[in-house]
């Protein structure tokens, strides 16, 4: 036996074990007092399932267009190098000026306020 067969065989016989150890291992006895909600040990005031603001979900889809812009833009420096800078340039240019127009239209229409 080669050694890749015997890591692979290795590896499934631990993830056997570890995932067969996994459903004996835990007492599940759940009770009143560890299925209601915690809130610094009063009784809760109102519900604990509260919907978030639609805003909040905006402001992080915002968030992470602008940190996928980053990581688009991260090779930039190396895009000199090929045959023709410009385009590269023109790219990453393209892709500035779409999400900068973006941001003033939300800017403009009000979707970045926090509160009303």
């Amino acid at each position: 036996m080669n050694l890749v067969t015997t890591i692979i065989a290795i590896a499934i016989a631990l993830s056997t074990i570890l995932a067969l150890v996994s459903f004996w291992l835990p007492l599940m006895t759940p009770d009143h007092e560890k299925l209601s909600p915690y809130e610094c040990g009063f009784d809760p005031l109102g519900s604990a399932r509260l919907p978030f603001s639609l805003r909040f979900f905006l402001i992080a889809i915002l968030f992470l267009l602008f940190d996928l812009e980053i990581a688009l833009l991260l090779p930039l420096p190396w895009g000199d190098q090929l045959p023709s800078p410009l385009t590269t340039f023109f790219w990453a240019s393209a892709i500035l000026v779409l999400l900068t127009l973006g941001l003033i239209y939300e800017w403009v229409q009000g979707g970045l306020e926090w509160a009303e």
